[in-house]
């Protein structure tokens, strides 16, 4: 579990855990709202997929205390930079600060505790919500474009 001490804005705390037997059906149902459907697939359960036939990609369930709020899963690049990506919030769940929360606490662990990996992740330019929120942590855009998507590393 990884628990870096964030809270949502309703102070539950959010946590990311490894998607197991307990917790698999919950984050595999989780749905964006439907404006955010050109820029997440329909439920999480497409990232569990990917994550299990991938060899780069880890799901982790988001956690906002003890609720399944939402997804994420992160990977490592072959020039060792560590990348975020596949995050979707359940529609009922956003607008609280769980996105916020996760990636915060998944970009902490990603970057090492002197912070000395590149932490990336990427966007489509459309989704203006995602790139307010990855520029008030800190992500900047490369200038790379990759599958029609900014790429945006954090900046410490």
């Amino acid at each position: 579990m990884l628990d870096s001490g964030h809270t949502d804005r309703l102070g539950r705390r959010v946590t990311l855990r490894p998607v197991d037997d307990d917790n698999w059906r919950a984050v595999a149902d989780l749905a964006p709202r439907d404006d955010q459907r050109d820029w997440v697939p329909a439920l999480a359960a497409r990232y569990l997929v990917l994550t299990a036939r991938s060899e780069v990609w880890t799901s982790l369930a988001v956690h906002a205390d003890e609720t399944v709020a939402g997804h994420v899963m992160w990977g490592v690049d072959d020039d060792g930079s560590r990348w975020i990506g596949g995050m979707l919030i359940d529609a009922a769940e956003q607008g609280r600060g769980v996105g916020r929360a996760a990636v915060r606490t998944l970009a902490d662990w990603l970057g090492g505790p002197d912070g000395g990996h590149p932490v990336r992740l990427s966007y489509h330019p459309d989704n203006t919500a995602a790139a307010r929120l990855y520029t008030a942590l800190g992500f900047v855009p490369t200038g790379v474009v990759e599958d029609d998507e900014l790429v945006a590393e954090l900046r410490r």
